[in-house]
């Protein structure tokens, strides 16, 4: 199958997760915290890392698909937090501890700085 619809159809079926797991916690939760999105990070890394075990055990003969599907479509829309979690224990696997560490601080710093500029950027009337 091509993997352009392996990895849309995943990601749909993510990205409708994501919202439902929001809305399904909204109905609980009326605090200013965003629970829905920790639930999600934390969950979607759950699942990454029993999917990546399970591949790394079995190996099964569709594994490139099932990885496109529920790896980079499935679990990437439903949280792209997750495929960030595996690569940072990737690199802490392969002993490249300053690595990990950087990108742990440059992807949360960073974005958050991006995300604060495009902010002030829209606000400002720039573009």
């Amino acid at each position: 199958m091509n993997a352009f619809l392996l990895v849309g159809a995943g990601g749909a079926l993510g990205a409708m997760g994501r919202y439902g797991t929001g809305v399904l916690l909204g109905r609980f939760w009326q605090g200013s915290f965003p629970l829905g999105t920790l639930a999600v990070n934390i969950l979607g890394s759950l699942l990454m890392g029993l999917f990546i075990g399970s591949m790394a055990r079995f190996t099964p003969l569709w594994q490139g698909d099932a990885r496109l599907f529920f790896a980079v479509g499935l679990l990437g829309g439903f949280t792209t937090f997750s495929a960030f979690s595996l690569e940072v224990v990737l690199l802490a696997e392969r002993g490249e501890m300053v690595q990990a560490g950087l990108y742990v601080a440059a992807s949360v710093v960073a974005s958050v700085l991006a995300l604060m500029i495009g902010m002030m950027v829209m606000r400002s009337g720039a573009l």
